[in-house]
């Protein structure tokens, strides 16, 4: 009888545990605090960047963080590590494995959009946005026939390289002369 009584009070502390901890996957995680990069930096500091365009996303479980992984058709290659172009690139948080997580400022992408995206992949292999937000522009046809980037202004609270708070700007431009820049960035890179 003792022992049943134990195994009963034991069951149920376990199901409150695992309620508590299943309420807590759904919070919100604080707020982020994004290092400002300049757009030299991006390039030089991304292992590869590409326009893309997105043509779905799945939502994984990687141990216990979640990530939305949008698949790319890649355009246009600007950089790429042994002329390998990225396949995908995850963003933090999302629904899976019975856990959700939502991390602010963090972007999300649409089936159909293209993007410039500046890329990094970690030793583990998974391909992310440099600095978050920083390293997504949109890409938009402009009347004229041209192609335009942009890149709204993030956000987050934002610290310049030393720790004092910054201001983001947006950002928008035509393609080739963002295309231009970045070149110019990784050739300035290299010497």
């Amino acid at each position: 009888m003792l022992i049943r009584t134990l195994a009963k009070q034991l069951m149920r502390a376990l199901a409150i545990f695992v309620g508590l901890c299943l309420a807590s996957a759904s919070v919100p995680a604080g707020a982020t605090t994004l290092q400002q990069l300049s757009l030299g930096e991006m390039a030089q500091k991304s292992t590869a960047i590409v326009r893309a365009k997105v043509t779905g996303a799945v939502e994984v479980l990687r141990g216990t963080d979640v990530y939305t992984v949008y698949q790319l058709e890649t355009l246009e290659t600007v950089k790429a590590p042994n002329g390998i172009k990225p396949a995908e690139v995850a963003v933090p948080g999302g629904v899976a494995g019975g856990l959700r997580q939502i991390v602010p400022g963090v972007p999300v992408l649409r089936a159909g959009q293209e993007y410039v995206l500046f890329l990094w992949t970690s030793r583990s292999g998974l391909t992310q946005l440099m600095g978050m937000s920083q390293g997504l522009f949109t890409v938009e046809r402009t009347t004229a026939g041209g192609v335009l980037v942009t890149r709204a202004a993030a956000g987050e609270q934002m610290l310049d390289g030393v720790g004092r708070a910054v201001r983001d700007e947006a950002l928008s431009m035509p393609w080739p002369e963002l295309k231009k820049k970045t070149m110019q960035a990784l050739t300035v890179g290299r010497q």
